[in-house]
């Protein structure tokens, strides 16, 4: 199987990184910045073992690529809110011996949230979903760290919206040489919304900065209970977080990487960058949404979502809020 990774940046350079380190075949799709910088100097992945550079085909999309084969797997690693605009590109592509890569080809969602594999079922008819416990991040053009050790991630996998095929278990068993664990599960949802209810703190880290200390692990907890109260309320399952803990162990610690430092997640490292767009409508949003739908009141998330995307629009400094001063917003009603 050749492997297009849609969207290089943190998490899709990070898995795509790995998956060349294995021997797999692995063409990278970016625009900007960050596509001269992987066509002219490759793909430089720092992680705990060292810096590897993977000298890999790099497009911008598929028209480069002539028609896609039949054993092409699409890797969806944009974020959400860019997740339309990369179906519309990549649906009508041809494949060889007819057909469309949206007829044809698996589409895996390796994205935070629920959304993008719900987007993607209306245009592709062979949707795989990802959890993604991958810990990666965007350092600069050309160049991704994932601090995880000993595993770089772990990938929970399944068809969308449920079940599991054999393809999905010959994904996995290359995801796994990568070094990935990458666990086949027929409730993939249960663990989506497991990382959702993390996620939910990804608006606070990004709008405050790193959540330490009582007072912001207290405010992110009551972040998480209206998040957990409305999936119980809209009786959506989830894992707890003994599961996870379970499943997760010490297989992917964080190691300190020189040059490198892991400042914040994903949120985060969208208004570090500067890039206008942040992904709270599919995160805090998404319990926002569900609490309309199942008259289930939401007032921090929704604080949140609309901080988070006044901070993206308006290109504020990621952290620039004090704690304190959100505190007293969300208590303030």
């Amino acid at each position: 199987m050749r492997y297009i990774i849609i969207g290089a940046g943190a998490v899709g350079g990070a898995v795509g990184g790995r998956l060349a380190g294995a021997g797999h075949e692995v063409v990278l799709v970016a625009r900007g910045a960050q596509y001269t910088a992987l066509r002219d100097g490759g793909l430089r992945l720092r992680v705990p073992d060292g810096e590897f550079t993977y000298r890999l085909p790099v497009v911008d999309g598929p028209g480069e690529l002539g028609a896609l084969r039949p054993d092409d797997v699409l890797l969806l690693a944009v974020k959400t809110q860019d997740t339309e605009s990369a179906l519309d590109t990549w649906g009508p592509a041809p494949v060889e011996g007819g057909g469309t890569a949206a007829g044809r080809l698996p589409l895996l969602c390796a994205q935070n949230g629920v959304e993008g594999q719900r987007i993607a079922l209306r245009r592709f008819r062979h949707v795989y979903g990802v959890c993604v416990w991958l810990p990666a991040t965007f350092v600069e053009p050309g160049l991704v760290s994932a601090a995880g050790s000993p595993l770089t991630g772990i990938l929970h996998l399944g068809v969308y919206p449920h079940g599991t095929d054999e393809r999905v278990r010959r994904i996995a068993a290359d995801l796994e040489k990568a070094p990935f664990e990458a666990p086949v599960v027929p409730d993939l949802a249960r663990w989506q919304y497991a990382k959702l209810l993390s996620n939910l703190a990804n608006a606070v880290e990004a709008v405050t900065g790193p959540v330490e200390g009582e007072e912001a692990l207290s405010f992110v907890e009551r972040v998480r209970a209206e998040g957990a109260a409305v999936l119980d309320a809209a009786g959506i399952a989830y894992a707890s977080g003994e599961e996870q803990r379970a499943v997760r162990g010490h297989k992917v610690d964080l190691v300190p990487l020189d040059g490198a430092p892991r400042g914040g997640g994903s949120s985060w490292q969208s208004l570090t960058r500067g890039t206008g767009t942040i992904e709270a409508d599919h995160l805090n949003g998404e319990i926002v949404l569900l609490g309309r739908l199942h008259d289930v009141p939401t007032p921090l998330n929704e604080l949140l979502q609309h901080l988070a995307n006044t901070f993206a629009r308006e290109r504020r400094a990621a952290g620039s809020m004090p704690l304190r001063d959100l505190v007293r917003l969300a208590d303030a009603g």
